[in-house]
């Protein structure tokens, strides 16, 4: 194992770029991409994830003897010594894993690896997959053998889209090798970037379990006060008001209810239930975690139903405002938004629905929902009879509501985020 390494990053998404970026300005660094159009759009220094800057990106392309060299050629990861893989593995429509990027990823590095070499996952899997199923991939493509030809790790990425603050170098990092020596070897090369440090953890399957329930916990916990917020609808109570109001004990903990979307939260909590199935167990609470929080997006449409009925507002062939498509606030990450569950729950009540987000990208929206998305506010109606809040983005603090609505319009905020004299309800 190289102690000055080239390494190959297998997968340029939200999680990929920063982590090759950050390695860039200290090693040589090659990324690695299926996707052509990606890999031309980074070749000239432009990021639509918006996770890295220009400057960023055109500082790590320029220099020489290290930064980043970007690709859709295999054979240009040749000369690699580490392959870091940041693929994705998403959830089917039936919510079983769906571990073929990884299978393909993994496929790809095996026909490339040498002895010496080194190979860590970063993708969220169940525990057991890197040993289980990555490793054998491994070695019947390059014909080496694990643990004496090469050697493997599992370092969970924590990557949180559209946070600025909690960049990659300045989340804490774990990290796992196959045997005592990678194990240290990984974790060094991790620490030379990671200014937030690092925790090693005393094996791949105990680094992959850890990544796995930090977001069942949240999950769970999202759950938790969406069921409250059901709760205290009925009765009468403002949910913000509770929460507010617990929160002033020192060890309350403070979640907010809402749509649970996005690559983690609403997709991990799968992969440790599948795997306790397999291993004969149910998991009772992270699955009826999992059927509140998937059920939310219906519970939203059918709350804004009612107050327009009870508003006397229009229903049948009347207009819609859903504001934000994206999976959380002040990002462009569409990935598993719950959204889409509102305004397909809304459709089925012979309502028109428009959506706009400035933030997300039209044709990708076109292409993962089939609707076309507005961007711009002179697109937009100036009577539509209901208007649901469904992502807070700081741009929607100026959106005039008033200005788009009909007489009796219902608002509702899903997010908690507008003033309360605007809105008819909020979850």
């Amino acid at each position: 194992m190289k102690q000055k390494p080239t390494i190959a990053i297998i997968g340029l998404g939200y999680v990929g770029l920063p982590l090759a970026v950050a390695f860039a300005k200290k090693y040589n660094v090659i990324g690695f991409d299926i996707n052509l159009k990606r890999v031309k759009e980074l070749n000239n220094a432009d990021d639509f994830t918006l996770e890295v800057s220009k400057e960023e990106l055109e500082e790590v392309l320029s220099t020489k003897e290290i930064g980043l060299k970007v690709t859709a050629t295999l054979d240009d990861i040749k000369e690699a010594t580490v392959f870091i893989v940041t693929v994705p593995t998403p959830t089917n429509k039936y919510n079983q894993p769906v571990l073929i990027p990884l299978e393909k990823s993994s496929e790809s590095v095996g026909s490339v690896l040498k002895k010496g070499d080194t190979v860590i996952y970063e993708s969220t899997v169940y525990p057991g997959v890197t040993e289980d199923i990555c490793v054998p991939i491994l070695e019947k493509v390059s014909g080496l053998q694990f643990n004496t030809d090469f050697y493997v790790g599992y370092s969970p990425e924590r990557i949180n889209p559209g946070d600025k603050k909690h960049t990659v170098t300045k989340i804490l990092k774990v990290t796992s090798g196959s045997t005592p020596e990678a194990a240290s070897y990984i974790d060094n090369l991790y620490a030379s970037i990671i200014t937030a440090g690092t925790h090693l953890a005393p094996s791949i399957k105990v680094a992959e379990a850890a990544k796995v329930i930090e977001n069942s916990q949240r999950d769970i916990n999202i759950a938790f006060v969406n069921e409250l917020s059901k709760i205290f609808r009925l009765l009468n109570i403002d949910t913000q008001e509770v929460l507010e109001a617990a929160a002033t004990k020192w060890n309350f903990l403070k979640f907010t209810p809402g749509l649970v979307g996005g690559h983690c939260i609403g997709v991990d909590p799968y992969y440790l239930a599948q795997k306790a199935q397999e291993e004969g167990y149910n998991p009772e609470i992270i699955l009826a975690g999992r059927r509140m929080n998937d059920g939310m997006g219906n519970y939203v449409a059918q709350e804004v139903i009612k107050l327009m009925i009870q508003k006397d507002a229009k229903v049948k062939n009347g207009n819609v405002l859903v504001l934000g498509t994206t999976f959380k606030e002040n990002c462009p990450d569409i990935r598993n938004s719950k959204v889409i569950d509102v305004i397909d729950e809304i459709k089925k009540f012979n309502l028109k629905v428009d959506v706009y987000d400035p933030w997300a990208n039209p044709e990708e929206v076109k292409h993962e929902f089939g609707f076309d998305l507005k961007t711009k506010k002179e697109e937009l109606i100036n009577n539509y009879d209901a208007i649901i809040l469904a992502v807070a983005h700081d741009l929607f603090k100026d959106f005039k509501i008033s200005n788009y609505t009909s007489e009796k319009a219902v608002v509702f905020d899903v997010k908690a985020f507008l003033d309360t004299n605007l809105i008819d309800g909020r979850l």
